[in-house]
């Protein structure tokens, strides 16, 4: 990218953000995915796989905080429920495109030609990086309060029970009053670093694949692959 055209992508995503970045860099690092970063090797360029993990802790303790102070009536099994359907992958993705964040992100071209931009998995990660960047930048209270707006609508839905994240049971209810044959889970790839793993796992009714899902762990990822089974589920 040339300059001009950097301070430009740099100023519009800021823009769909609503934070000014006292320190650009972390924003271009929190943007950058590993693909960018290999393709240009010679560059040395940073990308967000160590933000993702910062942002990943301020998050978790940004939402524990909030809940903890604002539901006061619950035990903490309930807290611990809202707050995993908060911060998951697929409710990250969400606010993500929301922000169009996939717009702004630096891919390799194998990843972009594959469809990088969309994928719930790296939208979620580029979220949790850019959550560690303004962290980083300007501290918990601006982080705060970013979280808390971009994220407002998921933290209500959840807390209203709106939001539906038990795929697998709700598949395993609608299969048991059709038919008798078992369901199976399967990880069919794993790939990855140890501290950043990703899991696609596939599911199957007798011999027949439903869905496939993808995810930080072998849960998420089988919450993914009855998510996209019950698409055929309830079609039928």
């Amino acid at each position: 990218m040339l300059k001009n055209d950097v301070k430009n992508f740099i100023k519009k995503f800021e823009e769909e953000i609503q934070y000014k970045f006292k320190n650009k860099d972390y924003l271009i690092e929190a943007l950058t995915h590993s693909s960018y970063a290999n393709e240009n090797k010679k560059s040395n360029i940073k990308y967000n796989e160590r933000l993702e993990f910062l942002g990943d802790s301020v998050l978790g303790i940004i939402i524990s905080h909030y809940l903890f102070v604002n539901q006061k009536d619950l035990p903490e099994g309930e807290l611990t429920k809202l707050r995993a359907n908060i911060v998951c992958e697929e409710s990250l993705s969400d606010v993500a495109k929301e922000l169009n964040l996939g717009k702004y992100l630096l891919l390799g071209k194998g990843e972009e030609i594959s469809g990088g931009r969309e994928r719930i998995s790296i939208l979620a990660d580029a979220m949790e990086a850019i959550i560690g960047a303004i962290y980083l930048d300007g501290g918990l209270e601006e982080v705060t309060e970013f979280v808390l707006s971009s994220m407002k609508n998921t933290i209500h839905d959840s807390i209203k029970g709106k939001i539906f994240r038990d795929y697998k049971t709700y598949l395993q209810e609608i299969l048991q009053s059709k038919t008798t044959e078992k369901i199976f889970y399967n990880v069919i790839e794993e790939f990855g670093p140890d501290h950043n793993k990703k899991f696609i796992v596939e599911v199957k009714l007798g011999d027949q694949i439903l869905g496939k899902g993808e995810g930080k762990s072998k849960k998420e990822a089988e919450q993914m692959a009855a998510k996209e089974a019950l698409k055929k589920v309830d079609k039928r």
